[in-house]
């Protein structure tokens, strides 16, 4: 039979990511590619407790419908993290329902929406569907470059779309007074500012800067995610928005599936509400630390002179950068018939993309599987050095 797709799902594409992960499944690959957190870092026994109180005490609340706009003690409890109101606060499944919602809000064809260089994959992936036309901010090791969002590129812009902490894909995290010029220059230019923060709390020494929302409260939507600090399978995230775009959000997530899981939402709340986050994160912070050093260690030990990689501050990623002229594509395709993946770094942009670029996910690979892996992307990079262009 033949199918009559809309336009909008025949414009549809596979993540590149995902389309990597099906190789991973085999066990002798090591793989750097997926960005999920460690299963080491799952917080099964105290889940396990909190969930025998929640069928004990809220068994028909938490097994029946509930608000779209969520579970009323769970939505206070994150208005009060960020000291703004509940009104502002939509639950969501997991962060990337957010960005869907926020595209479908926000973007009518053609719309322009600005984004980091790089930026994240998945967030690509949700606003494509509503097809916008990207434009991509010029950006370095701190982030997005304020001098750079001019009149020009704000014009008509629905919103600029960054990760400040240990961004997805590059680790970065924006300085402080990065986050002020920018918030100042989104202000001047009345551009709306999507702040995407599923990794903020995973700082290795703890330290937290200033949100863009603490900054600007009325030009910044807030996303959150229970994702990398209690565990994925939850599909649970949040937003904050300015209130008339909060119920213009949920008037959008009613149509769309009536409500995130009660009892989901009820779980978590009884988890954090008697102060699991503060109890778990000092340890996944210090795993993840520990996978990261040695990742660097490995890099060090392992790659080429020509190769660079940043140092990460928290998070779950490395960005690496070959020797200009190189594909990362290319390597790929020979790493995983050594068996080792990452993710091309040129997923990760819009338009001319930085083609000698590479993102590691370190945090599920134990540290000699680590020392292995790097060790033969160092290996193939070596071999491709005589097949490299002379400048």
């Amino acid at each position: 039979m033949n199918i009559p797709f809309s336009r909008r799902a025949s414009a549809l594409s596979s993540s590149a990511i995902r389309e990597i992960l099906k190789v991973t499944e085999r066990p002798e690959v090591i793989s750097f590619a997926g960005g999920l957190p460690s299963p080491a870092s799952f917080p099964v026994d105290a889940l396990a407790r909190a969930a025998v109180r929640v069928f004990a005490r809220h068994a028909e609340a938490a097994l029946q419908y509930g608000p779209t706009e969520g579970y009323a003690p769970l939505r206070e409890w994150i208005a009060a993290r960020h000291g703004v109101a509940a009104e502002r606060v939509l639950i969501t499944t997991g962060s990337q329902q957010a960005l869907d919602l926020l595209g479908k809000v926000l973007i009518d064809p053609g719309s322009a929406v600005l984004v980091e260089t790089p930026t994240y994959l998945g967030a690509l992936q949700a606003f494509s569907l509503y097809e916008p036309l990207f434009r991509a901010l010029r950006s370095d090791d701190d982030g997005p470059v304020p001098e750079a969002l001019d009149a020009a590129q704000a014009q008509g812009a629905r919103f600029l779309y960054a990760q400040p902490n240990f961004q997805n894909p590059t680790g970065r995290r924006m300085p402080l007074a990065r986050r002020r010029a920018l918030v100042e220059r989104a202000r001047e230019l009345g551009v709306l500012l999507v702040e995407d923060d599923p990794y903020g709390d995973l700082a290795y020494d703890g330290a937290q800067l200033p949100s863009l929302l603490s900054m600007h409260p009325d030009g910044v939507v807030y996303l959150g995610s229970f994702s990398k600090v209690l565990a994925p399978g939850l599909r649970l995230g949040y937003l904050i928005a300015p209130p008339p775009l909060a119920r213009k959000l949920a008037q959008a997530k009613q149509a769309a599936d009536l409500h995130s899981p009660t009892l989901v939402q009820v779980l978590a709340y009884e988890s954090v509400r008697e102060g699991l986050l503060e109890q778990h994160l000092g340890a996944v912070r210090a795993l993840y630390a520990a996978q990261c050093e040695a990742m660097l260690a490995a890099l060090a030990r392992c790659m080429p002179a020509g190769v660079r990689w940043n140092r990460p501050q928290g998070g779950m990623f490395i960005w690496v950068t070959l020797p200009a002229g190189m594909d990362a594509g290319a390597l790929l395709q020979r790493a995983i018939e050594r068996n080792v993946a990452f993710v091309p770094g040129a997923a990760f942009h819009v338009g001319e993309a930085a083609c000698n670029t590479l993102r590691l996910a370190f945090v599920t690979v134990p540290a000699e599987r680590i020392e292995r892996g790097v060790r033969v992307l160092g290996e193939l990079v070596e071999e491709a050095f005589p097949a490299m262009p002379v400048d």
